[in-house]
């Protein structure tokens, strides 16, 4: 996504290096145990010596179990089927995911996402190592390229601030990218600023379908964006307030980016928009065309969602390039709720006939794929 001035942000960080500095900062401690009972970091998920199966992996950052980082856990986790049983802990590192590891599954051992977060600093300008800067894709503190993965009780997230970095202007800052066709996150968190879930695809053609249930994501500018066929169901967003800006639009909260051959991009159904930010200071959406594909047509469908005040109701929708206009993209609302989705101007806020809206499922967007029937 293209940059916003790269000036202070109303609050800090909320995510620290380890899991002791949690309280401060809204996640979770580790449940206490009674005195008396043994420890149980993996819950009903089993344990090294009491492995689920053979491709049952566990990962514990105190050593408790086989692995004390996710990224050598999935460095060891070869070939197809594994899963990942993560105990409760702040694990800051980056983790990559590459197309061989098909079928993986993550799941968060205390089944609170707010325990086992996966957190790093890198953004689109920051200095790689080796020379160069890392870009968006290579700002994401996880990247999931393999098809069929899943994850369950997990926060990603990414906790570069602009304040921190006056002197860079690449401000995009990726917690998640996904990839993958088949990819399903149930409860999970995604947590940053600009740029935080990127929901994309492997290549132009490739249409992956992805699905998000019972999660939420926050930040400021796109902060869900990218050209997946992706199912939002019951999530929360949430626009973070910005004193760095003297006018509004503080940002926006979807940024689709489908390819025109795709017939599905985003789709957000019973879902919940609201801000920390001044009424009327974000926009809802506005289409990405990228250089990479100056053919997309982005398309977002938002229905049975409550808009919060934090969305402007009168103009919900701005363009990222005049020279391909909201108007002019797939862009549509159908029966949404609250101050944000008053329709005062009815131009300015396109909606689905009731036909229409009969096609606007997950069932039509996802096909013979059925995420939501599948047991934790």
């Amino acid at each position: 996504m293209l940059s916003q001035p790269h000036v202070s942000l109303s609050r800090r960080t909320f995510l620290a290096t380890s899991a002791a500095a949690g309280a401060a900062v809204g996640l979770a401690a580790v449940p206490a145990r009674a005195a008396g009972t043994r420890p149980r970091p993996f819950g009903r998920y089993g344990s090294p010596v009491a492995r689920r199966d053979p491709k049952t992996v566990y990962v514990h950052p105190g050593g408790a179990g086989d692995f004390t980082t996710v990224r050598d856990a999935v460095a060891a986790a070869t070939g197809s089927g594994h899963t990942l049983v993560i105990a409760p802990g702040v694990y800051r590192q980056t983790v990559a995911v590459d197309p061989g590891r098909t079928g993986m599954t993550w799941i968060g051992a205390s089944e609170n996402p707010r325990d086992v977060v996966i957190v790093y600093d890198n953004a689109a300008g920051t200095p790689k190592p080796g020379g160069g800067t890392y870009g968006t894709t290579g700002s994401a503190t996880a990247t999931v390229q393999a098809d069929g993965f899943t994850a369950r009780w997990i926060t990603f997230a990414n906790d570069w601030l602009r304040a921190d970095h006056p002197g860079v202007t690449g401000t995009q800052a990726v917690a998640l990218k996904v990839q993958g066709d088949r990819s399903a996150f149930h409860h999970c968190r995604f947590l940053g600023h600009q740029d935080t879930l990127y929901a994309d695809s492997m290549a132009l053609g490739a249409f992956a379908r992805q699905y998000f249930a019972h999660c939420y994501a926050e930040g400021d500018v796109d902060f869900v964006f990218g050209r997946a066929t992706a199912v939002f169901e019951q999530c929360r967003f949430r626009t973070l307030d910005r004193t760095d800006l003297s006018s509004a639009p503080y940002g926006f909260v979807f940024a689709p980016s489908t390819a025109a051959a795709n017939p599905l991009g985003y789709l957000v159904t019973r879902s919940r928009v609201d801000s920390e930010a001044p009424d009327g200071s974000y926009k809802l959406a506005r289409p990405w065309v990228p250089s990479s594909d100056t053919t997309a047509r982005p398309m977002l469908t938002v229905r049975d969602t409550w808009l919060g005040p934090g969305i402007d109701a009168v103009a919900p929708y701005a363009n990222m390039s005049d020279s391909y206009p909201w108007q002019a993209q797939r862009f549509a609302e159908y029966r949404n709720t609250g101050p944000g989705a008053d329709i005062s101007v009815p131009a300015n806020r396109p909606q689905l006939t009731s036909r229409q809206a009969r096609s606007a499922t997950r069932a039509a967007w996802l096909g013979d794929w059925e995420p939501w029937k599948e047991a934790c």
